[in-house]
């Protein structure tokens, strides 16, 4: 698709004619055939994140992650020519599940010289080769250079780890191709300097989609979150948003207007006014320069940019730290919902203080909208089951919904295509 900036007549979905305009399809988001669907097309041949080089800071430093929508388990792990290695998490003797703790579906992390089945014994070097075999000679014919650890693709963009389910993704797209010219805009942008991470988790009652939705528009927030955008900061229009652009399934919407803290008093909790820190972070960031990437649509005054890289993350990078999203499907109506917020290490205990505040402050928003989970999940789920509703309207700010659906809907029709022999 084609970057258009909206110009002073029309809308933005005109600008982008393959999107269309009537209503859209929620099928996808209350089908259990469909997700059967998306694991196969989506999630065991997207890259996928699953999280940053800070987590791997020494040689044996690992770390596993469960992705159920593809029914699996990996490790990631730094080798000892300092390369990022990724492999399924199982032993191959017979099965067992190589790196875990007290509870086999629990993610694990930790530094270790080598990896070792709890069952058996069996050790591997942190290349994924096969080291050691308990009584190896009660075996027969055993050649322990065909045994080693099966190896998952893993590439790193800007610091974040990605994996690749599919065993042969690059006569697909290598990961720099799969993001794009818009994300990778952002190659300059200095996220290793933002190493002071709050991380939250939420297991939620609805499908993964959904609740991507809601960050990828603004029309919800005067509705559901009255006090994010207050009288004062509002257009006749209600609230808009400054700037949408999509690149291949990948999709960014900045934000502008004016500083809550320029707002009354009332339109603030009391905390944020005391701590000078609040939804949008620390009034005060250290300075980071202007990163390239950033604000593509040049708007004036700036607030956020959220680019949303397919199928399942979001990165919302503000002024001086950014908030980082992960949706996780576990079925048809359930996800699990990942949170970063990372922040430039705190120089003094009032900065470390903004720092809590606006992690606090941000969860309440993020429960605003994660509470109506639910009532939506359960709501579609009747109209499609007892009146057969499955299209809705969705107008010009939410474009990026449209966008997203249909990109998910591409990529299954693609699979069938193929399942066709067509």
């Amino acid at each position: 698709m084609s970057q258009w900036p909206k110009p002073a007549e029309g809308s933005w979905t005109q600008h982008y004619p393959d999107l269309g305009t009537s209503m859209i399809s929620f099928e996808d988001s209350v089908s259990p055939e469909f997700f059967e669907l998306e694991r196969e097309a989506i999630f065991k041949r997207a890259w996928l994140n699953v999280g940053r080089i800070e987590q791997l800071s020494r040689t044996g430093s690992y770390f596993t992650k469960e992705i159920e929508a593809a029914r699996t388990s990996v490790i990631v792990v730094r080798d000892r020519e300092g390369e990022i290695n990724a492999f399924h998490n199982v032993c191959r003797h017979r099965g067992n599940k190589l790196m875990w703790n007290d509870f086999p579906r629990e993610e694990v992390s930790g530094t270790c010289r080598q990896f070792t089945c709890k069952y058996h014994g069996w050790r591997y070097d942190l290349d994924g080769s096969l080291n050691f075999v308990q009584q190896e000679g009660e075996f027969f014919d055993l050649d322990k250079g065909e045994l080693g650890l099966v190896p998952v693709h893993c590439d790193i963009w800007a610091g974040f780890v990605f994996v690749n389910l599919d065993p042969n993704p690059r006569p697909r797209q290598t990961l720099r191709e799969f993001l794009g010219p818009m994300v990778t805009a952002l190659d300059g942008y200095p996220f290793e300097k933002m190493t002071e991470w709050y991380v939250f988790s939420a297991d939620n009652q609805s499908n993964w989609k959904l609740f991507a939705d809601a960050f990828q528009e603004y029309y919800h927030v005067p509705g559901l979150h009255p006090q994010q955008v207050p009288n004062p900061v509002r257009t006749g229009k209600g609230f808009e948003c400054a700037h949408f652009q999509v690149d291949g399934p990948h999709r960014m919407v900045s934000t502008g207007g004016a500083r809550r803290w320029t707002l009354p008093a009332e339109y603030m909790y009391p905390i944020e006014r005391i701590t000078r820190s609040g939804l949008v972070g620390p009034w005060e960031s250290p300075d980071i320069g202007e990163p390239p990437g950033l604000n593509p649509g040049r708007i004036e005054p700036w607030g956020i940019d959220n680019f949303q890289i397919f199928p399942n993350i979001e990165i919302l990078i503000y002024r001086g730290w950014y908030l980082l999203y992960r949706y996780w499907p576990t079925s048809y109506n359930t996800h699990r919902f990942e949170c970063v917020l990372a922040y430039q290490p705190a120089r003094t205990v009032r900065e470390r203080v903004e720092h809590e505040v606006s992690s606090v402050v941000f969860k309440e928003f993020a429960l605003q909208d994660a509470g109506m989970l639910t009532g939506t999940q359960t709501a579609l789920e009747s109209a499609y089951r007892t009146a057969g509703l499955t299209h809705f309207p969705v107008n010009d700010q939410e474009i990026l919904v449209r966008h997203f659906h249909k990109a998910v809907a591409d990529r299954v029709d693609e699979y069938r295509r193929e399942l066709a022999g067509v």
